[in-house]
């Protein structure tokens, strides 16, 4: 038997061997096509190939492409398992020429892969055209000798596509395999066609005209092909089957499934193993990539899936959860094809493990309300909005979710009252917003929310994507175009939004019509907005635009934001497990980190910090995201950062290893987070890791400032390079520089000492401009003076040594220190009882400029802003011993 996985290989090695290059498939959520949730045919990723914005190396292209139609306007969802071949997850071959080949050469590569390479019997194919395609009909009769009668020429838009309203389009031919008339169907334009006899196995696009606005066309200078073949349908096909659940893969996990609940595969479970087989690609795949479950956008179209296959699994009577015990086997039917399978094994199986075990929780309790409440209804009533809305809000049931467990009932849901409900919860929860007062927080955002939904973010693992401009926000209101300072809100986007301390994303957008400046990101109400400034043309909604965030910058921010889980570990091995996050920054220039501690960290505390986080970037090893619910993730060990709100789902990042580390289920990881930020991928992404030092920032909080990467390394350098300098400037070898500075400063404190001393004498030597001079004020000996080349930390003793020359009496001395002033007034202890050097004090330092001053009674200081009126401060304190009796 030809299983799919040989012919994928078939498929793809023959048109390597018509000269087409073996592309990847891309992802499916698309990065060039922001109109799409997910990627749904294999011409997505080349479509700015198709339009002329991009090129490439090569005219040809043949790949297996990945695809998803599960929400959106590509919703299969409802089909899946009760039909044989819908599906939410499917591989789409094709082969596509960017103006080299075009309908003789699409038309025989693919008669001849179908009737030779694939042995299929010619005489159970036709095809069809568009009915004014001749061209087309007169080569299939010369390429396949095919007669009119089955050559069915179509006149709807089902043999006509269109990239949009606007832009390339052209006719389409179909090839149908005929599966005998023993199964009920007509061929294509009957009245039948809706039956299973007749099945459409291939599909060519000719890409051959340019469509205006006012309905005209003209042909495209670059005519193309785009072709697409369903490897299940074909893969049924080949190996005698009518179902696609019958071929080899399907059928694989479709047993899987019946092992793991112990049920029989084809027995009257057989429904639900169709449904869980599906749903487990779907799923894997788009959590391999990066979509995890939410509440919001792609995450929420998951979750629907995820909780679809478990309800599903409930029941075939599974107790225990089921869907991360079927990824082994999807990894080995599809691994080698898709080697992110492999990859993303554990994070697959762990988030499919939680989102079970949290929904199986509440489903007993939802269908046991399901039930309570179509018990009072007629029996082919419709389950009242509320009723669902209910079970959505309150117990996690999408409604899609419950109208397939009413679907087996034979009942629908009132969906008239359920949008009903909706839209009442939202009312009041704008009722109840109240903002900051920033632009960001303006309950504007509310409506914008309403009308074009929550904005995804792609930007986990890439920083270029296209995006829709949802909305332009000017001066606070909305705004069809804009060519000035703006906020943009997009459907998708890989800008990161501000949370948690790291800073919000900047860069470019560029649409056909304008280019802007995105400065900074914020989330407001389930939207990223985007602060801009228009640099060229104008924007407008509504439009495509292509998105890229500044790299370099990301880069930077990133480093920093895990060197900051690296910091927050090693302050605990170092200082202990007290240590518990105060707030943290996360900027591309630098980090900063705030942390419970009473006391400073001392030197050696501060390097040994230094060297156990650089030693786990040494490790190099790789960065790791799990999701899970936040008591899971505590239980395992992981430390909840400062200033996170977290729902019901938590992102938990795990870097480097430390063998024996106690963290519960952690194992031998050295840093587990609950985070919602960008990381590195690898530890030595952050590069170096260097500490500017330890403050205070609040009572008992302390902040540590640090840099990593080139800003780490050209901190070093600098500190290197003004260390030469020093080392210059004092003639020694950088080694000798610590000790050189050491008798340097010793050497000037003894100067210092000896020129204090000197100026001292120098005061005290009695000349008529150093020694103050001696008068007789009211009985008193006084003695008041201005000194230069004297500080002010010198007058106290200059003034204990005039008045053990006067014996008693009272001395004021005044410095001029550089413009200012200081003084110094003494009392004498026999006249202290009389008068306070506290009093003359403060008369004299408001003459100088001064606000009083302190001191005790026999000694005092104060100072002045200048020296100006010395003679009026001296002449102040002569009055206080005047007025004494």
């Amino acid at each position: 038997m030809t299983s799919l996985a040989d012919i994928r290989s078939t498929f793809l090695n023959y048109f390597g061997k018509q000269g087409h290059e073996i592309v990847a498939s891309s992802p499916l959520v698309p990065r060039n096509d922001p109109t799409l949730m997910f990627a749904n045919s294999g011409m997505v990723q080349f479509k700015n190939l198709f339009t002329g914005v991009e090129t490439r190396d090569y005219t040809r292209a043949t790949t297996s492409q990945k695809c998803v139609r599960a929400g959106g306007k590509h919703n299969d969802l409802d089909n899946v398992g009760y039909t044989a071949r819908h599906h939410t997850f499917f591989e789409m071959l094709g082969n596509f020429s960017f103006g080299d080949y075009f309908k003789a050469e699409a038309i025989a590569f693919a008669w001849e892969l179908l009737t030779k390479d694939f042995g299929i019997d010619k005489n159970r194919l036709l095809v069809t055209v568009y009915h004014t395609d001749d061209e087309a009909a007169e080569i299939w009769k010369k390429v396949a000798g095919l007669p009119d009668d089955r050559i069915i020429r179509i006149p709807t838009d089902d043999n006509f596509w269109r990239m949009g309203p606007t832009g390339p389009c052209g006719p389409c031919t179909e090839i149908f395999y005929d599966h005998g008339d023993h199964i009920w169907g007509g061929p294509p334009g009957s009245p039948d066609e809706d039956g299973d006899r007749f099945i459409e196995i291939w599909n060519i696009v000719f890409m051959q005209n340019e469509q205006f606005e006012d309905g005209t066309m003209k042909p495209l200078q670059m005519q193309s092909i785009d072709t697409g073949m369903g490897l299940e349908r074909i893969g049924a096909l080949l190996q005698g089957k009518h179902d696609n659940y019958d071929t080899d893969l399907m059928r694989a996990l479709i047993e899987a499934s019946a092992d793991a609940t112990s049920t029989d595969p084809d027995g009257p479970g057989n429904t639900h193993h169709r449904v869980i087989a599906d749903h487990l690609r779907s799923t894997s795949f788009l959590i391999a990539e990066g979509v995890l479950p939410s509440n919001e956008g792609r995450g929420y179209v998951l979750r629907r899936i995820m909780r679809r296959a478990m309800r599903h699994a409930h029941q075939l009577g599974g107790k225990d959860p089921v869907m991360h015990r079927l990824v082994p086997a999807l990894v080995q039917q599809m691994g080698a094809a898709y080697p992110e399978l492999g990859q993303g094994q554990r994070l697959i199986e762990e988030t499919l493990l939680n989102e079970e075990v949290r929904f199986k929780q509440t489903l007993d309790r939802g269908l046991k309300l399901l039930d309570d409440a179509l018990s009072g209804l007629a029996e082919d009533a419709a389950l009242p909005g509320e009723a669902a809305f209910k079970l959505y809000d309150t117990y996690g049931f999408p409604l899609d979710l419950t109208q397939d467990a009413l679907r087996e009932k034979g009942r629908e849901v009132d969906t008239a009252g359920f949008d009903a409900a909706m839209a009442a919860q939202k009312a009041k929860a704008r009722a109840a917003w109240s903002g900051t007062g920033e632009a960001a927080d303006s309950a504007i955002w509310f409506d914008i929310a309403d009308e074009s939904g929550t904005t995804d973010f792609l930007g986990y693992d890439t920083l270029t994507a296209e995006g829709q401009i949802a909305a332009l926000v000017v001066d606070g209101a909305t705004a069809d175009q804009a060519d000035g300072t703006v906020q943009i809100v997009l459907n998708q986007t890989p800008f990161y939004a501000e949370a948690g301390g790291q800073v919000g994303d900047a860069g470019l957008l560029v649409t056909e019509t304008g280019k802007a400046e995105i400065t900074d990101t914020k989330k407001v109400t389930g939207l990223y907005v985007h602060f801009a400034k228009v640099v060229e043309g104008s924007l407008s909604k509504g439009q495509g635009a292509e998105l890229v965030v500044d790299a370099a910058r990301r880069g930077a921010i990133q480093a920093n934001h895990s060197a900051t889980h690296l910091l927050n570990e090693a302050l605990r091995e170092v200082l202990g497990d007290h240590i518990a996050q105060r707030g943290s920054l996360n900027a591309p220039d630098r980090l900063r980190f705030d942390f419970s501690h009473t006391k400073a960290l001392s030197d050696d505390e501060l390097a040994q910090v230094e060297r156990d986080v650089n030693a786990i970037i040494r490790q190099n090893t790789a960065v790791e995201t799990r999701i899970m619910t936040p008591d899971d993730a505590r239980a395992m060990g992981a430390q909840a950062l400062f200033g996170e709100k977290y729902g019901d789902e938590v992102r938990v990042v795990s870097m480097g290893r430390k063998v024996g580390s106690g963290k519960g289920s952690g194992g031998d990881t050295y840093s587990l987070e609950l985070c919602g930020g960008t990381h590195v991928k690898q530890l030595g992404e952050i590069g170096a890791f260097v500490t500017l030092g330890d403050s205070a920032s609040s009572a008992g909080v302390r902040r540590i400032e640090a840099l990593t990467g080139q800003a780490a390394l050209d901190y070093l350098r600098g500190q290197d390079a003004r260390l030469g300098l020093a080392a210059a400037a004092l003639k020694a070898p950088p080694s000798e520089v610590a000790d050189r500075v050491k008798a340097l400063l010793e050497e000037r404190k003894a100067l210092a000492n000896e020129v204090a001393q000197l100026r001292r004498e120098l005061a005290m030597g009695g000349s008529s401009d150093a020694s103050p001079d001696q008068v007789d004020v009211n009985g008193i000996c006084f003695m008041g003076q201005v000194l230069s080349g004297v500080s002010g930390k010198d007058l106290p003793s200059l003034v204990d040594q005039f008045k053990d020359r006067i014996g008693t009496g009272v001395v004021v001395l005044i410095a001029d220190t550089g413009g200012k002033a200081a003084v110094a007034a003494g009392v004498t202890k026999d006249l202290t009882d009389r008068v306070s050097a506290v009093d003359i004090l403060r008369a004299v330092t408001p003459k100088l400029g001064g606000k009083g001053g302190g001191g005790r009674p026999d000694m005092a200081q104060g100072g002045g802003a200048s020296v100006e009126n010395a003679d009026a401060a001296i002449a102040a304190a002569k009055a206080i011993l005047e007025g004494l009796k």
